[in-house]
């Protein structure tokens, strides 16, 4: 059987997570206090057996001050100047249905990067945290409507719009149909 690109990504994401905590002296268990993931999906994760779901992975990438797109970058091959469409690594979290496309991969050197997120009629992301904060984003709607909360302010947001915010608490992401919302967003590093 032929391993999938999503596949490859997914199983250098469990090799760097166990990394990440190795490199911090933590147990399971005090990685599981930190950031409020169980100790048995971390174990799972850690082992290639479970892809961490969106919030469970911002989760992990605030306790790890990264981004996602920063530690998805991680796994991913050396980023070049052009990166063809073919070669944007997509993540998916299959338990809301987000899909995520990384557009311009991060560089260590550089502060901002670009992502496609795509949600599907129903779907709903509550984070409770940013992964860094004092995040800046640029959320702008490609097609369908997004509804965004942001520091308990409700935004809806329709084709064309975009949102200018730094992120310092909980953020929440619902595509309220009837089609799939897909949206570019620009993060910015503080």
């Amino acid at each position: 059987m032929r391993e999938t690109t999503e596949d490859a990504v997914g199983t250098r994401l469990a090799a760097r997570l166990a990394t990440l905590r190795a490199e911090h002296g933590w147990s399971l268990d005090e990685l599981a206090a930190r950031s409020g993931v169980s100790r048995s999906t971390l174990s799972r994760a850690e082992r290639g057996e479970t892809s961490p779901t969106a919030t469970q992975l911002n989760r992990l990438c605030q306790v790890y001050g990264r981004t996602m797109s920063r530690l998805l970058g991680e796994v991913e091959s050396a980023p070049a100047p052009v990166v063809r469409v073919a070669d944007q690594h997509m993540w998916r979290d299959h338990t809301s249905g987000f899909v995520r496309r990384s557009v311009s991969p991060p560089h260590m050197g550089l502060r901002a990067e670009l992502v496609e997120g795509r949600l599907g009629p129903g779907a709903d992301i509550a984070y409770d945290r940013p992964p860094v904060p004092g995040l800046e984003q640029h959320l702008w709607v490609l097609d369908g409507v997004l509804e965004v909360t942001v520091q308990e302010i409700e935004y809806r947001l329709e084709a064309g719009d975009c949102l200018r915010t730094r992120v310092w608490g909980p953020t929440r992401f619902r595509c309220p149909g009837p089609g799939e919302v897909r949206y570019l967003l620009a993060v910015v590093l503080p």
